[in-house]
């Protein structure tokens, strides 16, 4: 059998645009005699649509869509997935189903049985789980369909389950398994996903063909990396990561000598992607053409300002430089090195006036009182008045450049530093950010030496450095990760070896900030834990307080 993979990239809800891809990628596998033709989860819909599923106009209309689909299957299957009404009146209103399209009918369906909610996903908030599994048998070979998670529970090793569907399914002697994913990227995910399958093909002894989406939906990435994998555990197929593609597998290439195709998933051209790629589609399904950002000289915002411009291009981006009485000059040419090495455009606006004008108005009410962060902050909060002023008169989105570190110990300025229309550093600790920048000028020097050597400062006072506020980043990013991404309590990190002070130090810190992550944009998400929907935390608590 001849099956075309279609790792596609659709835009939620947009069903028009959707079908018009969809019906090209069958005709392109049509045009290639492909058999089958095999989409993501819930392409018709877009993943993860969320609370329109609460929509019956959405549901409607994602049925018409495969309807006008079904005539384009007479010669090429197409397994395709989308919410079905579920017609009992107990449990949830619909299913998370695949169906499959040949004749110019529907001639299969089966549902999502595990539904994941946890992290960024709230699955058992809108559908309910399979209970009945079947094969099909199609151009002689005989499938099992699953969805995404439904291999994430090889022998019921995942206790969030108490099924497992791929072992119902293993039942009627199936030749394949197909699954149909809408797997979101992080930097470890990669590698999980093909333990993941190798472990279900060897338990089985049966190949996989795996489709996964490619592109971004808001704060989600999704790096594709679509396999076929055969009975040996060998990755025959392994589509490129965040490119919308069809590639084709012929399954009697099987019987042929073993080759193993798994690409390279080396944890920083991984995140430089995949920021690129969230950027370029944020800024692209909503119909944003232009950003606009504040560029201090730090290594942060130059970072963001190198993935701005390799997503959008550069002439679409434009740059602020905004120093102030505290802004050393090295801080002004190396930021001003890096949009001539881009070709960016900027301007400079000085803050200066401004900023002796708005003490002069508030020293009736200050009276005496010592320069403090309140002075501190008013800079940065008077640098948003005039990236503002720019997004607003010109239709540029402000990117901000806060990273996960900052975020996390809440070392920004609400209404100042922290805001903007889209987080592009906010799931990126600091250590990773030089590691970044590192990469970026892997082929020749783009951000200029001098911003990545220099001690981070937000240059806010006479001689500021982060270090003043902050333990080193090396010391503060690990105490992080394990209290944000594994989850450890203080014990158990201190237990690692860290010091007591500074771990509840760090750990008070993060608590105590969360008010200022609810307000902020959305973060793209590049790590297994991320500040948005994957972290919910109550503001008043008390928790290590």
């Amino acid at each position: 059998m001849k099956i075309a993979l279609a790792q596609i990239n659709v835009i939620i809800g947009d069903f028009e645009r959707n079908f018009e891809k969809i019906a090209s990628y069958v005709k392109k596998a049509e045009a290639e005699n492909a058999d089958l033709i095999v989409f993501p989860e819930l392409t018709v819909t877009g993943y993860p649509p969320r609370d329109f599923l609460e929509f019956k106009d959405f549901v409607r209309r994602a049925h018409e869509t495969v309807e006008r689909l079904k005539p384009l299957s007479h010669q090429t299957g197409i397994l395709i997935g989308l919410p079905t009404v579920n017609p009992r009146i107990e449990g949830k209103d619909l299913y998370n189903s695949a169906v499959l399209l040949y004749g110019g009918k529907e001639v299969f369906r089966q549902h999502k049985t595990l539904l994941p909610t946890y992290d960024i996903f709230d699955e058992a908030r809108y559908f309910e789980e399979a209970t009945s599994w079947q094969t099909v048998d199609f151009k002689g070979m005989r499938l099992a369909v699953t969805i995404c998670e439904d291999l994430w529970n090889l022998g019921n090793e995942n206790p969030l389950y108490t099924v497992n569907p791929m072992d119902k399914l293993a039942r009627l002697d199936p030749d394949l398994i197909v699954n149909l994913s809408a797997s979101p990227f992080d930097y470890l995910h990669a590698r999980e996903r093909i333990r993941v399958l190798r472990a279900n093909v060897k338990a089985y002894g049966l190949p996989i063909v795996y489709v996964n989406y490619a592109g971004a939906q808001t704060d989600l990435v999704f790096d594709g990396g679509s396999l076929v994998m055969d009975p040996q555990g060998y990755i025959r197929l392994e589509m490129p990561f965040f490119t919308e593609e069809l590639a084709f597998f012929d399954t009697r290439d099987f019987a042929q000598p073993a080759g193993d195709a798994e690409r390279s998933k080396e944890k920083i051209p991984l995140i430089h992607d995949a920021l690129v790629t969230g950027i370029r589609d944020y800024f692209g399904k909503i119909g944003f053409r232009s950003a606009i950002l504040g560029l201090s000289g730090g290594i942060d915002s130059a970072v963001t300002a190198v993935l701005a411009a390799e997503a959008l291009g550069a002439e679409k981006v434009t740059a602020l430089l905004m120093p102030s009485p505290y802004s050393s000059e090295h801080s002004v040419t190396d930021a001003l090195a890096l949009t001539e090495n881009l070709g960016m455009p900027h301007h400079t606006l000085r803050i200066d006036e401004p900023f002796r004008e708005v003490l002069a108005q508030l020293k009736p009410y200050f009276g005496n009182r010592p320069f403090d962060v309140t002075e501190e902050n008013i800079q940065p909060r008077l640098r948003m008045i005039y990236l503002m002023a720019f997004s607003n008169k010109f239709g540029h989105v402000l990117l901000n450049t806060s990273n996960k570190s900052e975020l996390a110990v809440g070392y920004g300025t609400l209404y100042g530093d922290l805001a903007g229309g889209l987080s592009v550093l906010g799931d990126v600790y600091k250590t990773d950010v030089f590691r970044l920048a590192r990469y970026i000028n892997r082929h020749k020097e783009i951000i200029p030496r001098s911003i990545i050597r220099k001690p981070p400062s937000a240059e806010l006072r006479p001689g500021q450095k982060d270090t003043d506020s902050l333990p080193p980043y090396d010391q503060l990013d690990p105490i992080l990760y394990h209290y944000i991404e594994e989850r450890m309590g203080p014990d158990e990190i201190i237990g690692r070896g860290y010091d007591e002070v500074l771990v509840r130090r760090v750990l008070k810190m993060v608590n105590r900030n969360e008010f200022k992550r609810y307000q902020l944009a959305p973060v793209i998400r590049v790590s297994p834990k991320a500040f948005g929907m994957g972290r919910r935390m109550p503001i008043v608590a008390k928790y290590l307080d």
